[in-house]
Protein backbone atom coordinates (compact mmCIF):
# COMPACT_ATOMS: atom_id res chain seq x y z
CA UNK A 1 0.00 0.00 0.00
CA UNK A 2 1.48 3.53 -0.97
CA UNK A 3 0.20 5.22 2.05
CA UNK A 4 2.47 2.85 4.54
CA UNK A 5 5.09 2.71 2.55
CA UNK A 6 5.77 6.61 2.58
CA UNK A 7 4.88 6.65 6.36
CA UNK A 8 7.60 3.64 6.27
CA UNK A 9 10.18 6.38 4.55
CA UNK A 10 9.80 8.99 7.07
CA UNK A 11 9.96 6.42 9.82
CA UNK A 12 12.92 4.88 8.43
CA UNK A 13 14.70 8.49 8.06
CA UNK A 14 16.94 9.98 10.30
CA UNK A 15 15.05 12.76 12.50
CA UNK A 16 16.32 15.54 14.75
CA UNK A 17 13.79 17.31 17.07
CA UNK A 18 13.84 21.19 18.17
CA UNK A 19 11.40 22.65 20.89
CA UNK A 20 12.02 26.73 20.06
CA UNK A 21 9.72 29.37 19.90
CA UNK A 22 6.29 26.94 21.05
CA UNK A 23 7.05 24.83 17.29
CA UNK A 24 8.43 21.63 17.30
CA UNK A 25 10.88 21.28 14.65
CA UNK A 26 11.77 18.21 12.93
CA UNK A 27 14.60 17.54 10.34
CA UNK A 28 14.31 14.75 8.48
CA UNK A 29 17.46 13.45 6.42
CA UNK A 30 16.13 10.70 3.94
CA UNK A 31 18.58 7.84 2.26
CA UNK A 32 18.57 9.00 -0.98
CA UNK A 33 20.24 12.51 1.09
CA UNK A 34 17.26 14.29 0.17
CA UNK A 35 16.35 16.73 3.37
CA UNK A 36 12.62 18.01 4.70
CA UNK A 37 12.36 20.32 7.40
CA UNK A 38 8.75 20.71 9.33
CA UNK A 39 7.54 22.74 12.02
CA UNK A 40 4.71 22.00 14.19
CA UNK A 41 2.40 24.34 16.74
CA UNK A 42 3.25 22.90 19.90
CA UNK A 43 -0.20 23.84 21.35
CA UNK A 44 -2.71 22.82 18.11
CA UNK A 45 0.13 20.22 16.64
CA UNK A 46 -0.61 21.93 13.59
CA UNK A 47 1.82 21.69 10.77
CA UNK A 48 2.97 25.29 10.29
CA UNK A 49 6.07 24.77 7.64
CA UNK A 50 7.07 21.88 5.59
CA UNK A 51 9.74 22.49 2.93
CA UNK A 52 12.78 20.00 1.19
CA UNK A 53 16.18 20.45 -0.07
CA UNK A 54 18.18 18.28 -2.66
CA UNK A 55 21.80 18.08 -3.51
CA UNK A 56 22.81 18.60 -6.90
CA UNK A 57 23.84 16.10 -9.51
CA UNK A 58 27.41 17.72 -8.18
CA UNK A 59 26.50 17.00 -4.48
CA UNK A 60 26.37 20.93 -3.50
CA UNK A 61 23.46 22.10 -1.48
CA UNK A 62 19.95 23.17 -2.95
CA UNK A 63 18.33 25.99 -1.91
CA UNK A 64 14.82 25.00 0.59
CA UNK A 65 12.13 24.89 -1.66
CA UNK A 66 8.58 25.60 0.60
CA UNK A 67 6.11 22.88 0.17
CA UNK A 68 3.92 24.38 3.37
CA UNK A 69 3.89 28.21 4.50
CA UNK A 70 4.86 31.11 3.85
CA UNK A 71 7.73 31.47 0.70
CA UNK A 72 11.13 32.26 2.08
CA UNK A 73 11.72 35.91 2.22
CA UNK A 74 14.02 37.22 0.10
CA UNK A 75 16.23 39.91 0.71
CA UNK A 76 14.38 43.34 -0.71
CA UNK A 77 16.92 45.39 -2.79
CA UNK A 78 17.29 49.09 -1.46
CA UNK A 79 15.14 51.74 -3.41
CA UNK A 80 18.13 53.29 -5.11
CA UNK A 81 18.44 49.90 -6.45
CA UNK A 82 18.10 49.12 -10.52
CA UNK A 83 17.51 45.75 -9.62
CA UNK A 84 14.11 44.98 -10.60
CA UNK A 85 11.54 43.46 -8.02
CA UNK A 86 8.72 41.79 -8.45
CA UNK A 87 4.92 43.63 -7.89
CA UNK A 88 4.05 43.50 -4.78
CA UNK A 89 0.67 43.56 -5.92
CA UNK A 90 0.87 40.27 -8.51
CA UNK A 91 -1.20 37.31 -6.60
CA UNK A 92 0.78 35.05 -4.15
CA UNK A 93 0.12 31.84 -3.95
CA UNK A 94 0.94 30.04 -0.23
CA UNK A 95 -0.52 26.76 1.68
CA UNK A 96 -1.47 26.48 5.00
CA UNK A 97 -2.89 23.07 5.90
CA UNK A 98 -5.61 22.72 9.20
CA UNK A 99 -5.80 19.61 11.05
CA UNK A 100 -8.78 18.21 8.74
CA UNK A 101 -8.27 19.96 5.33
CA UNK A 102 -4.93 20.80 2.37
CA UNK A 103 -5.53 24.68 1.74
CA UNK A 104 -3.95 27.10 -0.52
CA UNK A 105 -4.38 31.04 -0.49
CA UNK A 106 -3.76 33.10 -3.12
CA UNK A 107 -3.81 36.86 -1.92
CA UNK A 108 -3.86 40.00 -4.18
CA UNK A 109 -7.14 38.22 -6.24
CA UNK A 110 -9.93 41.47 -5.95
CA UNK A 111 -12.33 39.81 -8.18
CA UNK A 112 -15.85 38.36 -7.17
CA UNK A 113 -16.36 34.91 -6.18
CA UNK A 114 -18.25 34.24 -8.88
CA UNK A 115 -15.87 35.01 -11.54
CA UNK A 116 -13.61 31.77 -10.15
CA UNK A 117 -13.76 28.36 -10.99
CA UNK A 118 -11.99 25.21 -9.19
CA UNK A 119 -12.11 21.97 -10.54
CA UNK A 120 -10.31 18.72 -10.50
CA UNK A 121 -8.69 17.14 -13.21
CA UNK A 122 -8.21 13.72 -12.51
CA UNK A 123 -5.78 12.88 -15.66
CA UNK A 124 -3.29 15.34 -14.59
CA UNK A 125 -3.53 14.63 -10.66
CA UNK A 126 -4.04 18.42 -10.46
CA UNK A 127 -6.47 21.08 -9.21
CA UNK A 128 -6.73 23.90 -11.62
CA UNK A 129 -8.18 27.52 -10.59
CA UNK A 130 -8.95 30.17 -13.51
CA UNK A 131 -11.44 32.90 -13.60
CA UNK A 132 -13.81 33.75 -16.40
CA UNK A 133 -12.08 37.23 -16.86
CA UNK A 134 -9.05 35.08 -17.63
CA UNK A 135 -6.93 37.37 -15.11
CA UNK A 136 -5.68 34.14 -13.41
CA UNK A 137 -4.41 30.51 -13.83
CA UNK A 138 -3.36 27.89 -11.70
CA UNK A 139 -2.22 24.28 -12.08
CA UNK A 140 -0.76 22.82 -9.31
CA UNK A 141 -0.70 19.14 -7.62
CA UNK A 142 -1.25 17.79 -3.76
CA UNK A 143 1.64 16.29 -3.87
CA UNK A 144 0.63 14.52 -0.29
CA UNK A 145 -1.81 12.49 -2.64
CA UNK A 146 1.05 11.73 -4.81
CA UNK A 147 3.51 10.77 -2.26
CA UNK A 148 0.85 7.97 -0.78
CA UNK A 149 -1.20 7.24 -4.81
CA UNK A 150 -4.33 8.41 -3.55
CA UNK A 151 -6.81 9.60 -6.25
CA UNK A 152 -8.27 13.06 -6.48
CA UNK A 153 -11.73 13.76 -5.46
CA UNK A 154 -13.73 16.54 -6.65
CA UNK A 155 -16.50 16.22 -4.01
CA UNK A 156 -13.43 16.73 -1.06
CA UNK A 157 -12.79 20.18 -2.98
CA UNK A 158 -14.73 23.65 -2.18
CA UNK A 159 -13.36 27.56 -2.26
CA UNK A 160 -14.34 30.80 -0.80
CA UNK A 161 -13.25 34.35 -1.64
CA UNK A 162 -12.72 37.22 1.13
CA UNK A 163 -10.70 40.43 1.78
CA UNK A 164 -9.12 39.56 -2.01
CA UNK A 165 -7.96 36.25 -1.36
CA UNK A 166 -8.83 33.07 -2.57
CA UNK A 167 -8.86 30.32 -0.02
CA UNK A 168 -8.99 26.57 -1.80
CA UNK A 169 -9.61 23.77 0.17
CA UNK A 170 -9.46 19.95 0.17
CA UNK A 171 -10.63 17.67 2.68
CA UNK A 172 -7.78 15.29 3.73
CA UNK A 173 -8.73 11.71 3.14
CA UNK A 174 -9.08 9.31 5.68
CA UNK A 175 -6.04 7.75 4.97
CA UNK A 176 -3.78 11.24 5.00
CA UNK A 177 -5.70 11.85 8.30
CA UNK A 178 -4.41 8.67 10.00
CA UNK A 179 -0.65 8.57 8.50
CA UNK A 180 -0.28 12.32 9.89
CA UNK A 181 -1.69 10.67 13.07
CA UNK A 182 0.84 7.99 13.23
CA UNK A 183 3.70 10.31 12.12
CA UNK A 184 2.67 12.68 14.65
CA UNK A 185 2.87 9.72 17.88
CA UNK A 186 6.42 9.15 16.87
CA UNK A 187 7.21 12.94 16.69
CA UNK A 188 6.47 13.30 19.93
CA UNK A 189 8.43 9.96 21.19
CA UNK A 190 11.44 12.44 20.00
CA UNK A 191 13.12 13.97 22.45
CA UNK A 192 12.91 17.68 21.56
CA UNK A 193 15.39 19.73 22.75
CA UNK A 194 16.38 23.56 23.36
CA UNK A 195 17.48 25.92 20.77
CA UNK A 196 21.56 25.58 20.93
CA UNK A 197 21.79 22.39 22.18
CA UNK A 198 20.21 19.23 19.33
CA UNK A 199 19.57 16.05 20.15
CA UNK A 200 19.82 13.74 16.80
CA UNK A 201 18.14 10.68 17.28
CA UNK A 202 17.44 8.50 14.50
CA UNK A 203 13.87 6.23 14.31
Amino acid sequence: MAVQSWIDVLKSSKKTALIHDGKRKIHYLFIDGKEMAEEYDLKTDELIVRKWRHKSTLGAQGQWQVEVGDPLVVPVPSLDSDVIKENCSNPVFTRKDTKTSFQWRIRNLPYPKDVFSVSVEPSERCIIIKTSNKKYYKKFSVVDLDRSQLALDSSALSFTHTNNTLIVSYKKPKEILILEEELLKELKKLKGTGEGDVDCKTQ
